[in-house]
């Protein structure tokens, strides 16, 4: 269980990194205060509760103002079984580049324990990841990395997507996006599937609805085992992800939605 919702995660965020070359500076479809929250569940099994949030005011980072946006995942009821996940993903997302300065992880998956810092040089094309030991305490590993160009981590690359401007995209586009994660640089290949009318939570939402192409592993079936719905209107918000899995097949599902910019 805990690896499959920490790598569903994963998907979930990385797989929608820089979908368009352009740089927009601003955020037009997101503010300080949002917060959006998920159910994760396995056919009738609600087994986990996700939440995706933006601090309430400006953070500094190298003297600029960034947004500092986390992500959460814990599990719950019956699925605490399998292990217990209590996971953090993080970024300081620069208020004017759309970049990140700074990203960490605090994952908290049965015993095992990772606490990890990575320091962005967007214009040098630097990166220096600081790992920590279990209890976040002590640097236990410091290494630096030449990127290509500019990157996006795990978190930043959903925020990004949200500020491009996705009305010019034709169904079946193949993007190609780049970002840094787990001292890797990763180009995957996103596919714009077109759009859908979904009943959520929230009410009825016309969606945009992205797949992001995967190499062949032992966790989800198929070439695009991942589909992600994404709100057709100016906020631009995921109200529902699926995940094929070999045996059946993992949802979040949107519950609430807070702080939005755009009513």
């Amino acid at each position: 269980m805990k690896r499959i919702f920490g790598s569903l995660i994963l998907l979930i965020l990385f797989s929608l990194s820089d979908l368009s070359a352009q740089d927009l500076p601003g955020n037009p479809a997101f503010t300080f205060g949002e917060e959006l929250s998920f159910e994760v569940s396995y056919g009738w099994l609600n087994l986990a509760d996700a939440k995706m949030q933006i601090s309430k005011r400006a953070q500094q980072q190298n003297e600029k103002p960034h947004y500092k946006i986390d992500v959460f995942g814990k599990t719950k009821g019956a699925a605490t079984i399998f292990g217990k996940v209590n996971d953090n993903w993080g970024t300081y997302l620069d208020v004017q580049t759309n970049l990140p300065t700074v990203s960490y992880r605090h994952i908290e998956e049965g015993k095992y324990r990772k606490h990890e810092f990575v320091h962005f040089d967007q214009k040098n094309k630097k990166a220096t990841m600081k790992l920590f030991d279990k209890e976040n305490k002590n640097i236990k590993e410091t290494k630096d990395f030449d990127l290509p160009g500019q990157v996006q981590d795990l978190v930043s690359g959903f925020y990004y997507l949200r500020s491009q401007d996705l009305r010019d995209l034709e169904q079946g586009e193949m993007i190609e996006i780049r970002g840094f994660f787990d001292k890797e640089i990763y180009n995957i290949k996103l596919i714009y599937e077109g759009t859908e009318t979904l009943d959520t939570n929230l009410g009825k939402k016309e969606t945009y609805i992205f797949s992001p192409q995967l190499p062949k592993n032992k966790l989800f079936r198929g070439e695009f085992p991942v589909k992600v719905w994404v709100t057709k209107d100016q906020n631009k918000i995921p109200v529902k992800i699926k995940a094929n899995l070999f045996i059946g097949s993992l949802n979040l599902d949107i519950t609430s939605a807070k702080g939005l910019k755009n009513n």
